[in-house]
């Protein structure tokens, strides 16, 4: 059967089916454990959360599933040196938003308070609830925390966004890897070189890794249906993940302007833009994303960029200023038909058997 995989069979779930984890508070626990109970792999963004969060919500998951499920952590979770920046840094980002505060009346900020990175606090909470499963991004953990993992039964399931990546990741030990394809929505997750020199497609990236590789390979990026998951397969993957599609149903976290811009027709419009966090990411085309092209030395660095324009964003709801948000979301979105997280991962499961019967006839 087409559902019958290497990743199925070491991650314990029915389906080759992962849904993307969501940072900055868009994950939730109802949509985690609908697609774990559906025989799918649930995954939450836990790299905002404190230790004490992220503990609770593990034992929220644990409540709400008795299948697999995944927590994601970045390893990098600031570029800033020293968790600081320069006053004459934070001047120049003032003077490059200002026109965009003044708009929507409001002051600029104070300078953001000093950041203190949280991922070996974030870890040692993985370590003491061991959920089923614990990937990340931007990095890969120290060869003892791996170590640690592999000894508690916690998988461990890294990112990669060129294959460089993939062999360092498969030489740490992570016994699964994310291809993850610049078509993807959020974060480019590349930490060997910088993300604008890592916009490889998913299908090219599947096929590199799966060449290279012994490690189980997932694909990630541009994929919403179950002709999707099947091209994937085809290609080599062992199972796909499926970000954009699970952000707009009802079960996610995300705002409801947040799920409606994504079933608009300004979803057929993205772009990979640093302006919003001091990290590229792709959302749908904004206002400011178009202007500051090219500006990016005018920009904090992360995640004291998300900090400086919180307040704005804050402003640009209360506001309606819609083309001035950055609303999350990869380049399949024009494609998105289902709003229930069940009803998403039933068209899933039954589009990818019908395509595989379909191969047989």
């Amino acid at each position: 059967m087409w559902y019958q995989t290497k990743a199925t069979e070491i991650l314990g779930i029915q389906y080759p089916i992962l849904q993307g984890p969501f940072g900055g508070n868009l994950s939730s626990v109802q949509l985690v454990s609908t697609v774990s109970n559906a025989g799918g792999l649930g995954g939450y963004g836990a790299y905002t959360l404190s230790p004490q969060e992220l503990s609770d919500i593990d034992r929220q998951l644990k409540v709400a599933t008795d299948k697999p499920y995944n927590i994601n952590l970045w390893v990098s979770d600031t570029d800033a040196v020293g968790g600081i920046v320069s006053d004459d840094q934070f001047q120049r980002a003032q003077e490059l938003f200002k026109p965009y505060f003044d708009e929507l009346g409001i002051a600029l900020p104070e300078k953001p308070a000093p950041f203190k990175t949280r991922f070996e606090n974030q870890v040692e909470v993985i370590l003491h609830q061991r959920p089923p499963v614990f990937s990340f991004m931007f990095g890969i953990p120290s060869a003892d925390i791996l170590e640690q993992c592999h000894k508690l039964g916690i998988l461990t399931i890294g990112a990669a966004t060129t294959l460089d990546e993939g062999v360092a990741l498969e030489n740490a030990g992570v016994d699964l890897i994310i291809a993850s394809g610049f078509e993807a929505g959020g974060h480019r997750p590349s930490f060997l070189t910088p993300a604008e020199f890592s916009t490889t497609g998913a299908f090219v990236l599947v096929q590199l890794l799966k060449e290279k590789l012994k490690t189980p390979v997932i694909a990630a990026g541009g994929i919403a249906s179950g002709k999707g998951i099947a091209a994937a397969l085809a290609l080599g993957a062992d199972a796909a993940q499926i970000g954009t599609a699970f952000l707009a149903t009802d079960e996610s976290n995300a705002t409801d302007i947040h799920k409606q811009m994504l079933f608009s027709d300004m979803a057929k419009y993205t772009t990979l833009s640093r302006a919003y966090t001091g990290r590229l990411g792709r959302g749908l085309t904004s206002r400011i994303a178009k202007d500051l092209i090219h500006r990016e030395k005018g920009f904090l660095p992360f995640p004291l960029q998300t900090q400086f324009i919180s307040y704005l964003r804050k402003a640009a709801i209360e506001q309606e200023k819609w083309d001035m948000i950055l609303f999350w979301g990869g380049q399949i979105a024009p494609l998105l038909k289902h709003k229930k997280a069940g009803d998403l991962m039933n068209a899933l499961i039954e589009e990818t058997s019908a395509y595989f019967v379909h191969l047989k006839v």
